[in-house]
């Protein structure tokens, strides 16, 4: 076979010696023994050597973070339910053990896919580091010494999990006749093809043969599994209901006079209600007749610290959140103005609206202290601040906020009738 139907003329992009050349060759001739189309391939490959290759496929071709192409080919694979389309996962021994979960869900579940792991026993991109793949006694450029524990058996590991489909081959010469039986099992196979990898491996272990690493590891070169599991189906409903609710959608009842895009940055502490009050101001916008968006901000440990909003009004569509230099700026507190400050210190013009308990910080706005904390307390300072600000800078009819706020639970904690107090 010498026409090349899923793999360019150009020479393939790895080390002088690698096996990923030959898995690469390999998977060309299996697919063209079962006569599949090139478009009819999906090939998901992650980070290391072996997704370089992207480029070299002839095929469609999705690349994805280190460990998770298992998980994308997963959900292609379930999206496709096509038995006529094949999709194919290339990773290597670092992104197996990375993404074990998504290989021990994608066998248990048996979406139909298969997974060709390039095993060269270390992480070859990154300097070769050892994976959790690496035999007792192979060494690396960082374990010189050689590890002290046994790899993972990942075709092991498959069999329990329920695949399909498992062999390991050695990677050397054609074994394409073992890829092409993975490709036409139906359900989730996966082949290791053993390597090593010429700029680490033969470095940190000279004169050693592959047979023999294999040998001494206790990993046996065979089928494991041969049609013993299951293929994944889509469970099929009928009449269901539209994910997109009409409940969701605001019907425009007042009009705002606006005629630009307006951003208004509201910074507050967490659990002052910073985030309720830029939904009220962002829905109570759209009740308006404007277009708008909200970006929230806060840190990974919620419920500390600080907590922002982003909200831009605008009389016409928005095709991004946020924004660097906010027209409006709303302090309502310490946290906030920690969070602001260097926001506050870019801006050349529009308001900034502070806390009066706050000291002000540098900036080239319009300086307004309000006493937003002294008014309501403290857990109700933004919302009192967005109610301000949307009655002093005439955003809309504040009946438009007074509409989303009455029909909010929360009104039944907080009266209308303190927040208009302007």
């Amino acid at each position: 076979m010498n026409s090349k139907n899923f793999l360019t003329d150009s020479q393939l992009p790895f080390c002088k010696g690698c096996g990923h050349a030959l898995v690469a060759k390999n998977t060309e001739k299996a697919l063209q023994k079962l006569n599949v189309d090139p478009l009819d391939v999906v090939l998901v490959t992650d980070i290391g050597c072996h997704g370089i290759v992207d480029k070299s496929f002839l095929t469609h071709t999705v690349h994805g973070l280190h460990g998770r192409s298992s998980a994308l080919a997963a959900g292609i694979a379930a999206g496709l339910n096509n038995p006529g389309k094949k999709v194919i996962v290339f990773t290597g021994d670092g992104g197996a053990t990375i993404g074990m979960q998504h290989l021990i869900g994608g066998a248990h579940l048996g979406f139909d896919m298969t997974v060709v792991v390039h095993n060269n026993m270390l992480y070859g991109m990154t300097g070769g580091q050892p994976s959790e793949f690496t035999p007792c006694g192979f060494k690396t450029p960082t374990l010189p010494e050689g590890s002290t524990k046994a790899g993972y058996d990942i075709c092991e590991l498959m069999v329990a999990a329920g695949a399909s489909y498992v062999e390991r081959v050695i990677g050397i010469g054609d074994y394409s006749d073992s890829l092409a039986k993975a490709f036409s099992s139906s359900g989730f196979s996966l082949v290791e093809v053993m390597e090593i990898c010429p700029s680490y491996g033969v470095k940190s272990n000279p004169g050693i043969k592959l047979s023999q690493v294999v040998e001494n590891a206790g990993w046996n070169v065979k089928v494991f599994a041969d049609g013993k599991g299951h293929s994944f189906k889509k469970p099929l409903k009928e009449n269901t209901e539209s994910l997109i609710s009409e409940k969701l959608e605001i019907e425009p009842k007042y009009q705002s006079e606006i005629k630009k895009p307006v951003s208004i940055l509201i910074s507050g502490s967490a659990g002052e209600g910073v985030q309720s009050a830029a939904e009220f101001l962002a829905k109570a916008g759209i009740l308006s007749g404007l277009n708008s968006t909200k970006k929230g901000s806060y840190p990974v440990t919620v419920g500390v610290g600080f907590s922002a909003s982003d909200v831009i009004l605008s009389p016409k569509p928005i095709l991004f959140t946020g924004s660097t230099n906010p027209d409006i700026l709303v302090i309502t507190s310490a946290d906030g103005l920690n969070f602001a400050r260097n926001t506050a210190a870019k801006m050349t013009s529009g308001k900034l609206y502070i806390d009066d308990s706050l000291d002000v910080p540098e900036t080239g706005a319009q300086v307004i202290r309000v006493p937003f904390r002294e008014k309501l307390g403290a857990r109700t300072s933004s919302l009192y601040a967005v109610f301000y600000i949307v009655h002093h800078e005439k955003l809309f009819p504040i009946d438009a906020m007074k509409e989303v706020f009455l029909s909010n639970k929360i009104s039944k904690k907080v009266s209308i009738e303190s927040l208009l107090q302007f």
